[in-house]
């Protein structure tokens, strides 16, 4: 069973890419049912980790080319609105800046285990150096991946935020889906400018990177279109306690 559905997968991108959107939404929205905004900040931890971890595995998705960072930035998006939405925007602001601490804070550590050389036991020397070369492949990150990843999440996400905000105060609380998409939007593409001109510029020539770029930024189209019937859903929950009171 798990062998065929395997091989679907492997010929249909496309519903491998939908699936994983909607797991990943999916999940964020039990962890906001589960633990409120405490687990809108874990989705939004979960997911930029995840992002930078697999950032550099490019793969093709209806045609285009791309990373697996963007397909696993689906519910930060959901997140940070949804939180802003309900919370207000020091809520949001405030979930933004601990995913920047921890995304710093992982690249620190594991980097720093990168240091330690792999047993030389006999019995375990091969294994341990199989795995010390998959953990350097993983984690052994370039200077310029790690400063445009964390610029280009810092500035974009707290783009959105403002925007969100200004989007809301003008429209008087109305039309939750053009704060959604249209935030969402106009920060992706601080995102994906800074992410494409210096994380990929350099590993690939400037044509190419501004191809990656705007294959990112198609997806971050998509995925806009896609959170929205989640927001909607997940507003309407009435959770118990000063966490149920939306904030301007």
């Amino acid at each position: 069973m798990f062998s065929g559905l395997e091989q679907f997968l492997l010929e249909h991108q496309a519903w491998l890419w939908f699936l994983t959107v909607l797991l990943d939404l999916g999940f964020a929205v039990l962890l906001y049912r589960l633990f409120g905004r405490y687990g809108l900040y874990a989705a939004i931890i979960f997911s930029l980790v995840m992002a930078n971890i697999q950032g550099p595995k490019l793969t093709t998705v209806l045609g285009l080319q791309t990373s697996m960072g963007v397909i696993l930035y689906s519910s930060i998006f959901f997140a940070t609105d949804l939180l802003s939405e309900k919370f207000g925007k020091r809520e949001a602001q405030r979930a933004v800046m601990l995913g920047f601490a921890v995304s710093i804070m992982v690249v620190v550590i594991s980097r720093v285990g990168l240091f330690y050389a792999p047993s030389p036991e006999p019995e375990t020397a091969e294994h341990a150096l199989r795995m010390h070369e998959a953990m350097a492949a993983l984690f052994d990150y370039t200077p310029r991946f790690v400063f445009g990843s964390l610029l280009a999440y810092l500035l974009s996400q707290s783009f959105d935020v403002w925007v969100f905000h200004r989007i809301r105060n003008a429209t008087g609380g109305k039309h939750l889906w053009l704060r959604n998409t249209g935030s969402t939007l106009l920060s992706q593409v601080i995102d994906t400018l800074i992410y494409g001109l210096v994380v990929w510029w350099g590993i690939v020539d400037l044509v190419t990177a501004l191809q990656l770029a705007a294959a990112k930024y198609v997806f971050k189209f998509l995925i806009a279109v896609l959170d929205t019937p989640f927001i909607y859903w997940a507003r309407n929950w009435k959770r118990p306690g000063p966490s149920a009171q939306a904030v301007g």
